[in-house]
């Protein structure tokens, strides 16, 4: 059994990979719908299917149990191009070797690489990756608002192509992190959108894939500007603040979510709305309830801004979304968001602004999302409303040295 890196480090990227699929990690929790985090999987297989945004002729992927307590023990693991449902495509089944072994161990707080695998994949294929679990895991360090169908199945599954027997079904990815390529067909750019639920997709239709950065990918590519998009949101995740259920603030989780992913030209920041509405309910899911001011906030995105220009990329700043009729929402807090959004929008600190709020306001109250964008709770946009967004952000300022 290979034995994966110590201490809580990311595991070293050999040169010459590019980003094709990412998420951000995070710990076990509830969260919001079922998930199987706090109870981890025994002597089952892990179904997982990611979309590309990028393809190559090898591919490799990485595991992570940064919010492990215990070592993670893998059985066996493939990747092949995904088909219906859990099945895959028959003939790319391809197993995984993580130092030349089939199984590997991985401490609490590590992640490992696999080894490189021959697989061609295109700009927008799907990818299966199959984890067997032979004995407990313990709680697993998750994503939790995937929005596509992860799923889970008794024994060792990692070489079959068929989807029978996968019949537990959850909207969460497990312990899987990156997938990334090179060869032929890799893109060598990519822009990571960078934020919150509204990053993530919250509120879009599930398993179709219409979050904002996916549509940005979508534009990207028919207009033939190659860079993969990578999605870095957490729902529920705040900019000052760290949260037992959604995630590191964004302030402390920047490097290693953005500025450590491979060939990042440019970073799209979309965060301070949980800041502002977390202050402003009393609800034990929205903890912690520290009051927060826009000069906080403002303070918050500089530093940002410094760490992203100190690596040479560039970083475009998102207007926080208008949000009158949910719960969040008071006079203080759309005092602060308007505060927030002015800055965004004139200091000129950002190397450009994607004016979101200005697109989605509703017509009739500058404090209301759309009802055409709304996906029904006021603060989040539906499939509609992320297009829009997509098409809000200028390519040029992504493609810009």
């Amino acid at each position: 059994m290979a034995e994966a890196e110590r201490g809580g480090t990311r595991a070293a990227r050999p040169a010459g990979w590019s980003a094709g699929w990412s998420t951000a990690m995070q710990r076990p929790s509830a969260g919001f719908g079922e998930n199987w985090s706090e109870s981890g999987f025994d002597r089952q297989s892990l179904r997982q299917v990611v979309r590309l945004t990028g393809g190559g002729t090898t591919a490799r992927v990485r595991l992570s149990n940064r919010y492990g307590t215990r070592p993670l023990e893998v059985g066996a693991a493939s990747v092949a191009l995904a088909a219906e449902g859990a099945a895959v495509r028959p003939g790319t089944v391809r197993a995984l070797a993580f130092g030349g072994a089939p199984t590997v161990r991985i401490p609490a707080g590590g992640e490992v690489w696999s080894d490189a695998v021959e697989l061609r994949t295109a700009a927008f294929d799907p990818v299966a990756v199959t984890l067997h679990f032979a004995g407990p895991t313990g709680p697993a360090t998750f994503h939790s608002q995937a929005w596509t169908p992860s799923y889970r199945a008794s024994g060792d599954r990692t070489r079959e192509a068929g989807g029978e027997g996968f019949g537990d079904t959850t909207q969460s990815w497990y312990y899987l992190a990156d997938v990334e390529v090179a060869g032929e067909g890799a893109y060598e750019g990519a822009v990571v959108a960078f934020g919150d639920s509204i990053t993530d997709g919250f509120g879009s239709t599930p398993g179709t894939d219409r979050r904002y950065p996916d549509a940005l990918a979508r534009r990207l590519a028919a207009e033939g500007r190659p860079l993969t998009v990578l999605n870095a949101g957490i729902g529920g995740n705040l900019l000052l603040h760290d949260s037992p259920w959604f995630g590191d603030r964004a302030l402390s989780r920047f490097d290693r979510d953005v500025l450590d992913r491979p060939g990042v030209r440019a970073v799209i920041v979309h965060v301070g709305l949980n800041d502002i509405g977390f202050s402003e309910v009393d609800l034990p899911m929205y903890k912690p309830d520290v009051p927060v001011s826009a000069e906080e906030l403002v303070a918050g995105h500089r530093g940002l801004i410094r760490r992203a220009h100190e690596r040479g990329i560039r970083i475009i700043g998102g207007t926080i979304l208008p949000f009158k009729g949910s719960e969040y929402h008071n006079a203080r807090a759309e005092a602060k968001r308007s505060a927030v959004n002015a800055w965004i929008r004139d200091s000129g600190e950002y190397d450009a602004v994607a004016d979101f709020s200005a697109a989605l306001v509703s017509p009739g109250d500058a404090e209301e999302l759309h009802p055409a964008f709304d996906s029904g709770d006021r603060k989040h946009p539906g499939d509609a409303g992320y297009r829009v967004m997509a098409g809000v952000v200028d390519l040029a300022a992504l493609l810009c040295p």
